[in-house]
């Protein structure tokens, strides 16, 4: 049991905690330029197909992401490349970046986490300028898929592994909502209740990531996969995947 005295409710941010969480929620800030809104991760094909028709489907589809499909997998790539531009591991690095791309289920998803990847690089590069970033980006030696890129860009500029991961999560997972919404759809209430409801998934998932070896990677969502396949082909879409 710690007898450290606990920190002041009032207590202010330093200037460099300040800075971190100030980035961080402006990076997976729905409203920053990656373009996520035009990506679905298959739940388009899944809304067709009846699979999600309300609150309660979409969220035990969401579930089932997050606890064992991409949503474990993108934080646990985040992690290992967060260590190690963190550890200085240029080797390490591009072989996770290599690995998460090649991670990837379908065309479409492989666009999907590829496009925001390279989006969210550039922009951080030419509005938060840092040292060592354009040394990591090189280390990667190709694509970059979107959890990757957070990872890196988080450790280059110091915003703290676990606030990034869960950061990251809760962004994916408000954006797969989004796109349910647009798509049942529901009302900005229910939505929200969804987004409550995960919560502890979203908790827990990032939990298991932040301890995660790569050994641990894989996923069981086959109809998650099978939706993004079928997507490809689905006649009429409103999102990119």
């Amino acid at each position: 049991m710690s007898t450290e005295p606990a920190a002041s409710p009032s207590e202010p941010l330093s200037a460099q905690q300040g800075a971190a969480l100030y980035r961080l929620m402006t990076w997976l800030s729905p409203s920053f330029p990656v373009g996520a809104f035009s990506y679905s991760s298959g739940l388009e094909w899944a809304v067709e197909a009846g699979d999600v028709t309300d609150a309660a489907s979409l969220r035990d589809w969401l579930a089932a992401m997050l606890e064992y499909g991409a949503g474990f997998c993108d934080g646990v790539f985040l992690a290992h490349a967060y260590r190690a531009v963190a550890n200085n591991d240029e080797r390490g690095l591009r072989e996770i970046a290599e690995l998460s791309v090649a991670f990837v289920a379908s065309a479409e998803r492989h666009l999907e986490t590829t496009t925001q990847g390279r989006a969210f690089i550039e922009i951080v590069r030419n509005a938060w300028a840092s040292e060592g970033l354009e040394r990591a980006v090189t280390a990667c030696d190709g694509a970059l898929a979107y959890p990757v890129a957070v990872g890196l860009i988080s450790a280059v500029h110091g915003v703290a592994l676990a606030a990034t991961l869960h950061a990251f999560l809760h962004a994916v997972v408000s954006n797969w909502i989004s796109a349910g919404a647009r798509l049942v759809p529901l009302g900005q209430t229910d939505s929200q209740r969804v987004l409550a409801a995960l919560e502890p998934v979203v908790i827990s998932t990032g939990e298991r990531a932040l301890v995660a070896s790569l050994d641990d990677l894989g996923s069981a969502t086959f109809r998650a996969d099978l939706a993004g396949l079928r997507h490809e082909t689905q006649y009429t879409r409103l999102f990119r995947s």
